[in-house]
């Protein structure tokens, strides 16, 4: 018999529960209500997901889909990140993303062991952002993000982020920050994207605003990128 089947997972989330914060996490996530959320914090979350990983006893769990709760979607979300083996990680992953349907347990998801295999990393993320699901859009940008920014940054990679064409708005705002977190960490090389207006009008915008509000950008980078927004169009602001 399983110790930490889907129903005793449930019973723990419960004695954890934390009301207030429940309804005031259902006015942060759309699609989220007070019907199908516990109310956990992620601190608690986390360490739930470490006791159970240590167990060995997650199969199960992580088979159950879909979950009821957003409490457990965060809980697989933080399984997952724990997973040691690159492997198992990465199918677990795979069966999961499908059934992420909010932006909170798709960014707090991120698996400690893709650091060691970027090179297959990347060969997911080029069929993640080809998706027709939002949140494995989102998820394969932010890993792009996470991970090939810095030493293994390439030019090729905001290129294919560019390239990107979306309707929905979770989407489109991590094009963005991921346009500002480009800019803070490879200025000259990202700049000609902002310059030459190569996203959409309310991403390129979302994203000068995000990068004027990052404190790793110099206010002398700020004031000129505040000169190259664009006149949104009629309707943008509703994206």
């Amino acid at each position: 018999m399983a110790i930490y089947d889907t129903i005793k997972i449930q019973e723990e989330l419960f004695k954890k529960q934390d009301t207030g914060y429940r309804d005031f996490q259902a006015g942060l996530i759309p699609g989220k209500t007070l019907d199908n959320m516990i109310g956990v914090r992620t601190p608690l979350l986390r360490a739930f997901a470490k006791e159970i990983l240590r167990s060995g006893d997650y199969e199960e769990f992580l088979n159950d889909l879909p979950h009821k709760y957003f409490d457990e979607d965060q809980l697989h979300a933080f399984i997952i990140s724990g997973i040691k083996d690159y492997d198992m990680a990465m199918e677990e992953l795979i069966k999961f993303l499908p059934y992420v349907d909010n932006w909170a347990t798709c960014d707090q998801m991120s698996p400690k062991v893709f650091k060691k295999n970027k090179k297959d990393l990347l060969k997911h993320i080029k069929d993640w952002i080809k998706s027709d699901k939002a949140y494995i859009i989102r998820f394969g940008i932010g890993m792009l993000m996470e991970h090939f920014l810095d030493e293994d940054y390439d030019i090729k990679y905001p290129e294919m982020v560019a390239r990107l064409r979306s309707d929905e708005y979770y989407v489109n705002m991590m094009i963005a920050w991921y346009f500002a977190t480009a800019l803070a960490k490879q200025y000259d090389s990202i700049l000609p994207f902002i310059e030459e207006k190569k996203l959409d009008d309310w991403t390129h915008n979302k994203a000068i605003q995000k990068a004027v509000e990052s404190y790793r950008i110099t206010p002398q980078q700020k004031e000129y990128l505040k000169t190259l927004k664009v006149k949104a169009k009629k309707g943008d602001d509703k994206k």
